[in-house]
């Protein structure tokens, strides 16, 4: 089994991805209002993807000790400094959750049920449990669940699976077709959102998508068996993300 194998497995759900009709809905104020409000958890749950891999790739712990692969482990720690410290495009710097956080509520999106959902996170609740209380929509709910269920089962190559063709090798195709979308807007206001998803489509086309190919690879090696995982987180992890669009787009329709 290979990348190219893999490719072809999630081919269909990419294609249903990207043609899916949320995106002609993001020109309408109100409908970009209620895709943030949605979207922001999957922007949220993206980190704990990204912190498990660099806790099981790098050396985080006391004491230190060298990494197995110091190119894995460079390609780790350059995206955990990209997507945790950013520049923000005004001298600064600031996770991309942040940058997202900013562009959301500069445009009127309402915060309310991520920084409740945090809140809960802080005093100490699991993540089932933040979502129950701040009673999340079920798309949003089902997306997170999948994550952290990824996460939880510890398996790194289907962990890598999922961080690279449910979230660095599709985005940058996700977002351009949004861009494309707001580019038609003309009420001012999304400055903010433009850079952060056009700093998405940047890095991650040019650096972090391949490199992050190149760690399935690495992990996946001659191991049939851990192809074999690899290609299914990436087939569950594009279904996760067509039920939450489903989801939204229902949301859309409905006026929330």
């Amino acid at each position: 089994m290979s990348l190219d194998q893999i490719r072809a497995a999630i081919q269909p759900l990419r294609q249903a991805l990207l043609s899916h009709p949320i995106y002609d809905k993001m020109g309408k104020p109100r409908a970009l209002r209620t895709f943030m409000e949605h979207h922001i958890f999957a922007v949220w749950d993206f980190m704990s993807l990204l912190k498990v891999l660099q806790q099981r790739l790098c050396c985080v712990s006391i004491p230190w000790m060298p990494s197995a692969d110091s190119t894995v482990g460079r390609f780790i720690n350059e995206i955990v400094v990209g997507e945790e410290t950013d520049e923000d495009g005004r001298g600064g710097y600031a996770s991309h959750f942040e940058l997202y956080h900013q562009a959301m509520t500069g445009y009127g999106a309402d915060s309310g049920r991520i920084d409740r959902f945090l809140g809960v996170l802080r005093s100490g609740e699991t993540v089932q449990r933040a979502m129950k209380s701040v009673e999340l929509p079920d798309g949003v709910q089902q997306f997170v669940s999948h994550t952290f269920s990824e996460i939880e089962g510890g398996d790194i190559c289907r962990i890598a699976s999922a961080f690279t063709f449910g979230r660095e090798d599709l985005l940058p195709d996700v977002f351009q077709k949004i861009v494309n979308e707001l580019s038609e807007q003309s009420d001012g206001g999304l400055d903010a959102f433009n850079y952060y998803l056009l700093r998405h489509v940047e890095l991650d086309s040019d650096e972090h998508g391949p490199m992050a190919a190149r760690l399935i690879s690495s992990l996946c090696g001659s191991d049939q068996s851990r192809w074999q995982a690899a290609e299914q987180a990436a087939v569950a992890a594009l279904q996760s993300r067509l039920v939450l669009w489903d989801g939204i787009n229902a949301a859309i329709k409905a006026g929330a």
